[in-house]
């Protein structure tokens, strides 16, 4: 065995097992030493260090502590553990009932979710395995040779592939492409599609063949492992020189290379030390409202059991006496019985008859709302076709079962801006160069604006120069086609058009030709302002680490055009505390300028002295466009002397090359440069409604849901937005908290930050109390109207103290509709934990960006917008969606029907347990509290196992009260999700009184029937006929009343309530006719073969189950007929509706369609309620292309779509005019 060889088996021991040590993730590691040496292409050097493995391991389980943590798991409820106990009383002598009673449903309980437990860890294992054993190239003896990834080690090099996925965090050595480049996609890192380039140090170029990088040997310097994805700091120490190392030489693990032939590069982090595994924060646990209220439930359940045990104990102390001599309670009897001691029989009874009356509790009631839950998420949320969105191929997506219901009680909606209730989609629509405005078209949000003043828009007529395609929606004759020209400072024009063409990050992808080039950008507005250049005839369509080319057309004279490099020397990056970019490039002829582009506050503090009428007047065109709804950005140049740049460019290596706060030092000498800048104007960005937003908002406040806005943009933006997607109206109050007032800006001119701290926190004090006032003025008036606030991040920071929160939350949840502008995440998330903690509403926060999820978080139940701001919302969301509209589906239909179904599952578990044990319970008081069953043990080990399990599983199912269309058309059914209707405590008290007279009829009629009856060899009938004929009764009782409970009866609540009666009969028809020696069987042994030869069995099986239910009978008839819920309304209104066919409705909407809407619409009509094929409310979108066909709709063959139903009747396709 080599040394190489040996100490990779070594070290694939010692990774495999580092992989199994707990790693606390979604954190900064404590890191100790300050940075990490690693030796390049030097494993005996790395051993020392006792670096981690590559193996990764994401079980919760391994094969010795599955059971132990497993069983840990499962016990942590309060109804498991209970029936643990019970089972260990169960065993003692004392119980009346054999183990088995108990051990039997607790066993098949733990088994079932130790099994699901077990296959999902399994599926992680297998996944892991497969990542484990993916191949990878490491050089080895002047080689390349193929080995797992779990072999890996630090300091290995590696070759990656076109399209392979690199296995580790790598440093970037040498790529095939020229000047040391490459591209990678961040899409499983970030959901970022766009491709990002990274280059290696020119110093490593050159070690690309296998010979020539068996040569490389260097010490790497970096930082230990940590979390933070979009930073690195180290240094590559070769050949005594040192070379500051960026994030744009780290591969990061989870990345995969693009469009480059293969790369070479130097394993820095392994396993669970790699920035993605860092990052693999579980989202916080949330358990719904719904259950917390069913712990409440079965504390009062335990209550009850400890009353029907109290009264047993009291009653069997005082019944025992030694008077009774057929008892045989003579000296010497067990103590149970002693009448000589009373207080010993009662404590002794008491824990006999806890273990009689168990199930009282259910013990199923957990897995069966899981199992409900987890089919509602998968097959009606996942497949529902009008929550599937077909420009971007994206179904619902529920990321937990665990909430489902708490979609259906949801009274406050936090929302997002840009990308949630917008597209995200940029378009270039307007801009202002050099004190001039450009751009004629009217957006969303002016309409909105106007309307809110009662004025009437008409479309502006397009002209012929007006280009619209992605990312460009610009109309003026102008500046198009050279006309920039003849302005009045044409300069200035080409210094705008170049700032756009040089200063950005695009990457261009596809020929080189402006009709066919795709840009691939960080950001929607990045590629939006190249694509602007691109029209202006400034066309970017080339990049190299160092030069970006530039086709210019007009510069010279009309007509002309000629292509330009550009060389750049430093990129000064964006980021949030920046909040602008910089690029410094040097022209062909040598000339050095500074391109800047920016939010206006960190622009304008960066001008020269001078030009105050362009900034004025640039300015109040930045007003216009923020309140046309429009995101702006200033654009600024600066000319640089060689002298100068060259001793700025010594302190910005510097700082790159500096170990400690690296981002810090390079922001400080970014600032000493980005100065004196020269403003060129700004920019106009569109960032369109969503489709359906102002209808969708509408619904839900007519559902009752209060929508509040969190944005980050300015005051008169956000407002303008809300007008335009009917949060607020003209008819409307609208308080408005601002920070932009004279009285403020007055006391910040002094620069005092503690007077200003001060100042504003009296000011929106006192804003905060004359608002509620009059808000409360408003509220009391017999007619007034809704109410609005709109607040901004600097009175909010004040607003959220703990001595003004009150006022605003008393503020908040008396309007309508709330707006918080220039808020920051932390006040995203602090504002959604204000009116989820200090209102105790159901919330609900929905959001698209990184920024947002602390806010999805916060909230009860967090949505994810699946858009173009990456996937960080999606991954710490509960649930996913396409578009902001969908939420109509999720609420009003899915949420409802969630809520209602688990709710009567809930109270309908509570009503059976409660019924069979008090028949139990009954009968107690004839055998003289000594705890006899009355039961066999089978009998109640499967009651809730078998015989009542399967009807409400599919009650929790297939439940409907009224249609999908119906829940949308009448929004106000929602409300009784709010106001906690079908769960209060006064419902369970009423299934509670019915269970109380159902047990009395049941128990006592049998009884009374079978006192004089005579079986068929003219004997009386006995304790267990009797017994075995109350539980038929309890059977067929308990499963009819769930008929009763039923708002919609599918053939499959006949299947298994049918089934479920028949199940009994099967099971004792085999139980009584057989017995063995091991067992009490042989009281029941032949019972039923001799119940059912009497004429008293059928008259009792007919007759106590209908007087049993008739109360129930009575009541609901009361109840729909004097005091109905409204959905019980809208059933009576929409009665006699006659089923209509979609192909109805596709006709009807046909003519004011378009062909490609036709089919879309058509698509997404496709069988849902009435579908006969699946019998359930939604069909799964991979049947798209076969019902399209069915219904005579052309919609093209999906990879995926291979099902098919050969159940369906074949039919001619016909078109939509037919």
């Amino acid at each position: 065995m080599t040394g190489w060889d040996r100490i990779r088996v070594s070290r694939s021991r010692l990774g495999s097992e580092s992989s199994s040590r707990t790693v606390h993730l979604g954190r900064v590691q404590p890191q100790h030493p300050a940075h990490r040496t690693i030796h390049c292409n030097d494993r005996d050097a790395n051993l020392l260090a006792q670096f981690k493995g590559n193996s990764i391991s994401t079980t919760k389980y391994n094969i010795f502590t599955f059971l132990p943590k497993g069983l840990f798991e499962q016990f942590r409820r309060v109804a498991n553990l209970y029936f643990l106990l019970i089972s260990i009383l169960s065993t003692t002598p004392i119980s009346p009932v054999h183990p088995i009673t108990n051990v039997v449903p607790l066993s098949l309980v733990l088994l079932v979710s130790l099994v699901k437990e077990a296959f999902e860890d399994w599926k992680r294992l297998l996944n892991d395995r497969v990542i484990n054993n993916s191949p990878i190239d490491v050089l080895h003896d002047q080689k390349w040779e193929s080995i797992p990834w779990k072999k890996l080690q630090v300091g290995d090099i590696v070759r990656v592939k076109q399209d392979g996925f690199f296995p580790a965090d790598l440093l970037f050595l040498a790529s095939t492409n020229p000047d040391g480049v490459c591209y990678i996609e961040t899409a499983n890192l970030d959901g970022e599609t766009n491709l990002k380039i990274r280059k290696g140090l020119e110093r490593t170029w050159d070690y690309l063949l296998p010979d020539k990088a068996s040569e490389f040997k260097g010490e790497i310097e970096c930082e230990q492992p940590n979390n933070s994805l979009y930073t690195f700091t180290g240094n590559l120490v070769i050949q005594k020189q040192t070379l500051p190392l960026s994030p744009n030489q780290i591969l990061l693990r989870g990345c995969s290379l693009r469009n480059t032939e293969y790369i070479v590069g130097v394993v820095v982090f392994t396993g669970h030390e790699t920035k993605v595994m860092m990052n693999a924060m579980n989202v916080p646990s949330k358990r719904s409202t719904l259950e917390r209220k069913l712990d409440k439930l079965i504390l009062a359940l335990f209550g009850v059991l400890f009353l029907m045990c109290l009264i047993g104990a009291i009653g069997s102390g005082v019944f025992i006496n030694r008077k009774y001599y057929y008892l045989g309670l003579r000296e010497g009897v067990e103590q149970q019985f002693n009448p000589n001691n009373r207080i010993v029989v009662s404590v002794l009874t008491m824990f006999t008859l806890i273990t009689l009356y168990s199930t009282i509790i259910p013990i199923s009631l957990y897995v069966s709302i899981e199992m409900i839950k987890f089919i509602q998420s998968t097959q009606f949320i996942n497949k529902d076709l009008h929550m599937y969105h077909i420009e971007s191929d994206t179904p619902a997506l529920a990321r937990t079962s665990n909430l489902n219901e708490e979609l259906g009680q949801v009274e406050y909606i936090f929302s997002d801006k840009t990308g949630t209730l917008t597209r995200n989609l940029m378009e270039f629509f307007k801009c202002s160069i050099g004190g001039e405005v450009y751009g004629t078209g009217i957006t969303e949000v002016e309409r909105g604006g106007a309307e809110r003043n009662g004025l009437k828009i008409d479309e502006v007529k397009k002209s012929a120069a007006s280009v619209h395609e992605k990312g460009f929606n610009f109309d003026d004759a102008k500046l198009m086609h050279g006309a920039w020209r003849n302005e009045r400072d044409p300069e200035i024009c080409k210094e705008f058009f170049r700032c756009l063409a040089i200063c950005h990050t695009v990457l261009p992808v596809g020929d080189e030709s402006p009709e066919k080039i795709t840009y691939r950008a960080a950001s929607p507005d990045e590629s939006a302002l190249v694509t602007a250049a691109k029209n202006f005839g400034f066309f970017f369509y080339r990049r190299t680490p160092t030069l970006i080319k530039v086709r210019e057309s007009h510069t010279e004279k009309m007509g002309e055009i000629q292509d330009m490099s550009y060389e750049i020397l430093n990129v000064l990056e964006f980021n949030s505390t920046r909040k602008r970019q910089s690029v410094i490039c040097r022209y062909p002829n040598g000339r050095l300028v500074l391109y800047c582009k920016g939010a206006d506050t960190v622009i304008y503090e960066r001008l020269a002295v001078g030009n105050d009428d362009i900034k004025k007047t640039t300015r109040e065109h930045m007003e216009q466009f923020g309140s046309a709804g429009l995101r702006t950005l200033c654009l600024a140049f600066r000319d640089l002397s060689t002298e100068l740049y060259e001793h700025w460019n010594e302190k910005f290596i510097q700082a790159k090359s500096s170990l400690r706060e690296r981002e810090k030092k390079l922001d400080e000498v970014a600032d000493l440069i980005e100065k004196n800048l020269t403003l060129i104007g700004c920019t106009a960005i569109e960032d369109k409604l969503q489709d359906g937003v102002p209808s969708c908002i509408e619904t839900l406040s007519r559902a009752g849901i209060k929508i509040w806005v969190l944005t980050g943009d300015k005051l008169e933006t956000a407002i303008n937005i809300a007008y335009a997607c009917s949060l607020i109206n003209n008819d409307m109050k609208q308080f408005i908290i601002s920070s932009e007032t004279h009285a403020i800006r007055e006391v910040e001119s002094r620069g005092d930050p503690v007077e200003i701290a001060r100042f504003m926190k009296d000011s929106v004090g006192q804003e905060l109390k004359k608002c509620l006032e009059e808000a409360q003025h408003y509220l009391h008036s017999v007619s007034g109207p809704k109410l609005a606030l709109v607040i901004d991040g600097k009175c909010l920071m004040y607003a959220l103290d703990p001595i003004l929160r009150v006022s605003l939350l008393n503020l908040s949840l008396n309007c309508s509709s709330v707006v918080c502008c220039r808020v920051s995440p932390l006040q995203k998330a602090q504002v959604t934990s204000l009116v989820k903690k200090g209102a105790q509403k159901i919330t609900l926060s929905i959001g698209d960006g990184a920024n947002d999820v602390s806010m999805i978080q916060a909230a009860h139940v967090g949505v994810g917008i699946s858009g173009l701001e990456g996937m960080q919302a999606v991954m710490a969301s509960d649930f996913a969606i396409a578009q902001f509209r969908f939420l109509t589906d999720l609420l009003l239909v899915h949420g409802r029907w969630s809520y209602m179904r688990l709710c009567k599952v809930v109270t309908y578990f509570f009503y059976k347990n409660l019924t069979f044990t008090l028949t139990q319970f009954w009968f107690t008081f004839q055998t003289g509290f000594s705890g006899q069953r009355f039961y066999d043990d089978w009998f109640q080990s499967l009651y809730n196992v078998i015989f009542t399990a399967l009807p409400v599983i599919i009650l929790g199912l297939f439940d409907k009260d009224v249609s999908a269309s119906l829940s949308k058309k009448y929004p106000e059914l929602y409300k009784e999700g709010i106001r906690n209707s079908f769960f209060k405590w006064s419902l369970v008290a009423v299934w509670a009184f019915f269970s109380f007279y159902q047990s009395l009829v049941l128990y006592n009629f049998s009884v009374a029937a079978s006192s004089n009856g005579l079986n068929s060899s003219g004997k009386m009938i006995g304790l267990w006929d009797v017994s075995t004929m109350t539980f038929t009764c309890v059977v067929v009782t308990a499963n009819l009343r769930l008929l009763m409970a039923c708002n919609s009866i599918t053939r499959w609540h006949h299947i298994s309530i049918a089934g479920s009666i028949l199940a009994w009969f099967v099971f004792i028809f085999l139980y009584s006719g057989v017995m063995t020696p091991y067992d009490r069987q042989e009281n029941i042994f032949f019972v039923i073969y001799v119940l059912m030869s009497t004429f008293y069995f059928y008259l009792s099986l007919l007759l106590i189950p209908v007087i049993a239910l008739l109360g129930d009978f009575i009541y609901l008839g009361i109840q729909r007929w004097f005091f109905p819920y409204e959905y019980q309304i809208v059933q009576e209104i929409h009665r006699n509706d006659p089923e209509v066919s979609s192909s109805v409705e596709l006709m009807e909407i046909g003519s004011r369609l378009t062909p490609d809407e036709e089919r879309s619409y058509a698509i997404s009509q496709l069988p849902r309620e009435t579908s006969k094929h699946t019998g359930f409310a939604f069909d799964s979108p991979s049947y798209e292309s076969f019902f399209a066909l069915q219904a005579g709709v052309l919609a093209p063959l999906k990879a995926w779509d291979v099902a098919r139903r050969a159940s369906m009747k074949t039919r001619q396709p016909r078109t939509l005019n037919d």
